[in-house]
């Protein structure tokens, strides 16, 4: 590829739309023996190749994550010229307008929750095992052995699904909007996936926003719930109407 450049999609301030923001398009030649459209669909399969273009173009995006606002285009969007380039940029002005207002000088961050259930049931398993004591080696203490590994399942399953809507909304209170994936308790290393959330944070609530997740991660450890927060990104989850 060849060095990025910007081409100036505002020839005079009446094209600045809605968002009253002047537009740059980053862009950078790419040879069509490399890059054309053949050539890319022919290696899509190769994940090495892809995931090195996916880098790169990843790098350019967050190199401008310091502006008022960045739309990310698709990976190996391509245009035969920069005249197409910003004839594109010009039919998709109201739409683009309208994104441009809804995550200018705000910045993405990315929360995570995990479940450690050992360290969640350590206490749990204590009278779990009283029980069991006193149940002693009948089939009635089988019984109670079993449901109260039931009951403790149910109640930290309960008690977990209230714990990461307390911290979302808690959140989603320092953010413009706020995203919550569907994570279905996706198995991950460590533990469930209780909570996979993006939150667009105003710029001035940046620090705000990383002080009360840092808090309420220290908070929730002891009770074997791993928080990890992500971020600042480019509001990559707020750009689609």
């Amino acid at each position: 590829m060849g060095r990025v450049r910007l081409l100036d999609a505002n020839p005079d301030d009446k094209t600045r739309g809605a968002s009253g923001l002047k537009k740059w398009l980053a862009v950078a030649d790419a040879p069509l023996s490399r890059f054309g459209e053949k050539m890319i669909n022919s290696r899509l399969s190769d994940l090495d190749w892809v995931s090195r273009a996916a880098l790169a173009h990843e790098a350019v995006v967050e190199a401008f994550i310091d502006s008022a606002a960045v739309l990310p285009m698709k990976l190996f969007t391509i245009f035969t010229n920069d005249e197409r380039a910003l004839a594109h940029l010009h039919g998709e002005q109201r739409r683009i307008d309208a994104v441009l207002k809804r995550v200018a000088n705000h910045r993405e961050w990315g929360v995570r929750v995990v479940l450690d259930r050992a360290r969640a049931t350590v206490g749990k398993r204590a009278v779990v095992g009283k029980q069991a004591a006193r149940g002693g080696g009948s089939g009635i203490g089988y019984l109670s052995r079993k449901k109260a590994q039931r009951d403790v399942a149910a109640e930290l399953a309960g008690r977990a699904s209230d714990t990461v809507a307390e911290l979302f909304d808690l959140l989603a209170g320092q953010a413009s909007l706020s995203k919550r994936r569907v994570s279905g308790e996706l198995p991950v290393p460590g533990g469930p996936l209780l909570l996979d959330a993006a939150f667009l944070v105003p710029a001035s609530r940046s620090a705000r926003f990383r002080s009360l997740a840092a808090r309420e991660a220290r908070t929730l450890d002891r009770d074997g719930y791993r928080v990890t927060l992500t971020g600042p990104w480019p509001a990559y989850s707020f750009i689609q109407d």
